[in-house]
């Protein structure tokens, strides 16, 4: 997937932004739980009772909000340029880190970083390393397709 960085607005990021922050401090607010996906996601294996519902919801609502963006005419198209194994083993790789983590990006990057927590910083921190290391040995060295 690329940036279309001839149509790229930084308005649109910030508002982006804003949004998430706004959603996260409403979901702490309403359930006082941190809204990082792979919490609730992780959460539906093995749910609480009452814990189903709200869970399913909002999962639902990340599948449905950017199929509605899309027919809005909000998105543009997403291209892809890696195989099914590829995106398959990304997944995987990204579920293992988010299980030693103790977290995913949204909760530790959004809404750890938020509450100053200490291990959020430190795992932001962390995720920020590897990511900016992984795309340089793709693009510089040419470890990539």
């Amino acid at each position: 997937m690329s940036i279309d960085f001839v149509h790229f607005s930084p308005f649109s990021a910030i508002f982006g932004g804003a949004l998430i922050g706004l959603a996260a401090a409403l979901f702490i607010l309403a359930h006082g739980r941190i809204m990082g996906v792979s919490g609730i996601l992780g959460g539906l294996v093995r749910p609480l009772k009452g814990d189903w519902g709200w869970r399913t919801r909002f999962l639902a609502g990340l599948i449905a909000a950017p199929l509605l963006a899309r027919l809005a005419g909000f998105m543009p198209e997403a291209r892809i340029d890696s195989s099914l194994i590829v995106l398959v083993i990304a997944g995987l790789l990204v579920g293992f880190g988010t299980s030693l983590g103790s977290g995913c990006t949204s909760g530790h990057g959004v809404c750890g970083i938020a509450r100053l927590s200490p291990r959020s910083i430190t795992a932001t921190l962390i995720f920020m390393a590897f990511g900016i290391a992984t795309v340089w040995a793709m693009r510089v060295i040419g470890w990539g397709p």
